[in-house]
């Protein structure tokens, strides 16, 4: 962790996140990779794998978000320190709200006709991507947004919960590359397209990892505003997208379980480690 911490203060922190995201994206890739091998997953480790992937959304979204907002809000805005954490989750959740209304997408084990947003004409294959896209809008932001918050030397935004979280992100996404692949290739799509939209699908978190360092350290009052705002977003995706997906079939206190040992893997990260 030193070492990486040193590469930080090396870098910079706009290096850093897309460094970060990059191998938050390459750890869905290899997650992905695995439909070269497998021609599909049973439901009953698909969803389980899911609902990991949502515990460990919702406890980066307090223990790396939420609570350093609050805890630096006390510091830029006595007196009204449950403001920007407030305002910023509700933005976050209201912005993801808009895009699942406008983006055409299609959740994971939805049939088309329950396809959100816009109507339009695309394939499945297309609608399923553009909801995965969706998903890790946040996911990026957050790591940018942690690792821009580090560079102001705010000692409740360190460079080590910035890197916890990454690797926290990045478990995560390794399961969520296999969810997204398997599926495609059950439903007839070849080995390797079915790993490149599973790639594909979170080739958008450098680029928010990116934006989201770059808005918090050049604009400093709205740090704690941006960390609220990302875990805003990444509940809204827990709670609409990732908790549906995994009850719709037999195996929903399986995923439950799940769940509980991603919220518990994360928090554990965090508090050792952050």
């Amino acid at each position: 962790m030193e070492q990486l911490e040193q590469l930080f203060f090396q870098i910079g922190p706009i290096w850093s996140a897309l460094l970060a995201t990059t191998f938050t994206w390459l750890l869905t890739a290899l997650g992905a990779s695995l439909v070269f091998f497998f021609k599909g997953m049973d439901r009953s480790l698909l969803d389980p794998m899911l609902g990991f992937t949502g515990g460990v959304m919702v406890a980066a979204s307090f223990w790396s978000l939420l609570n350093p907002a609050i805890e630096i809000s006390e510091k830029l805005y006595p007196g009204f320190s449950w403001m920007p954490a407030a305002v910023g989750f509700l933005l976050g959740a209201l912005f993801i709200y808009m895009l699942d209304r406008v983006m055409p997408h299609l959740h994971l084990n939805f049939g088309l006709e329950e396809s959100e947003g816009l109507q339009t004409r695309l394939h499945k294959t297309t609608l399923l991507i553009l909801a995965i896209t969706l998903h890790n809008i946040p996911e990026g932001l957050a790591v940018g947004v942690l690792f821009g918050a580090a560079a102001l030397g705010m000692e409740d935004a360190s460079v080590a919960s910035a890197i916890t979280l990454a690797i926290g992100i990045g478990i995560q996404n390794f399961p969520e590359g296999i969810a997204v692949s398997m599926p495609l290739r059950r439903n007839g799509v070849s080995r390797f397209k079915s790993f490149w939209y599973g790639q594909l699908s979170a080739i958008v978190e450098p680029l928010a990892g990116v934006v989201g360092a770059l808005a918090v350290v050049f604009i400093q009052p709205v740090l704690p505003f941006a960390l609220a705002f990302a875990a805003g977003a990444m509940i809204f995706v827990v709670v609409e997208e990732v908790i549906p997906e995994t009850q719709r079939d037999r195996y929903t206190d399986r995923s439950v379980l799940a769940f509980i040992a991603g919220f518990l893997v994360m928090m554990i990260l965090d508090v050792s480690l952050g």
